[in-house]
């Protein structure tokens, strides 16, 4: 996939050069474009879904609640909002692995995952995910599973948004709830990546 999709130097002089223009045509400010980015990576977005995940991890009843209604438990923490109003989270274990797509277009749980990376878009991932996802996992995310774990792939829509709720990882007992964030990735609450290894 990674030849069909532009290079983020190609993406980033695109995005530099859009955004020269809107700000010379006074469409936007500096720092309206500074306060977006903010935004999306602070407020919303991957840090949100790690604070989501990083606190089911160590809160039994709050992952119990999250598995059940995913969005209501969400608001539990302030995190809602468009894209957001129904999403399902689903659980990785030792036997089972899931991964999301949108066969459609692009329909992502925004709130907890931040803007889908453009990757998510491509009409090559939603076709091949679906058709082979262990050979996907593996040739265009380096993700290597046991044979014996089962891969569920869930095709995300505007009805219902899913999301991954990775394992924790070993070793971290004890952690905080601020630690084990860092070690959740966008890559992993979509089920294309495993979260970091603890340091």
């Amino acid at each position: 996939m990674n030849n069909i999709i532009p290079t983020q130097e190609e993406i980033a002089a695109r995005v530099k050069a859009l955004e020269s223009i809107l700000i010379e045509q006074n469409v936007i400010s500096t720092a309206m474009v500074d306060r977006m980015v903010e935004i999306y990576e602070e407020e919303v977005g991957p840090k949100l879904g790690a604070k989501v995940v990083a606190k089911a991890w160590t809160d039994s009843e709050f992952k119990a609640r999250l598995l059940d209604d995913a969005t209501e438990a969400c608001k539990e923490l302030g995190i809602s909002g468009l894209q957001g109003e129904d999403m399902v989270v689903l659980e990785d274990t030792d036997d089972v692995h899931h991964a999301i797509v949108c066969t459609l277009c692009s329909c992502y749980p925004w709130p907890v995952l931040g803007l889908p990376p453009n990757w998510y878009k491509e009409p090559a991932y939603r076709a091949r995910i679906v058709r082979e996802p262990r050979t996907v996992l593996s040739e265009e995310f380096n993700y290597h599973l046991p044979e014996s774990t089962e891969i569920r792939i869930w095709d995300t829509s505007s009805e219902m948004r899913y999301w991954v709720l990775p394992q924790r990882p070993e070793g971290t007992e004890g952690w905080s709830e601020e630690q084990l964030a860092e070690l959740v990735t966008r890559d992993s609450m979509i089920g294309v990546g495993p979260v970091k290894t603890p340091a």
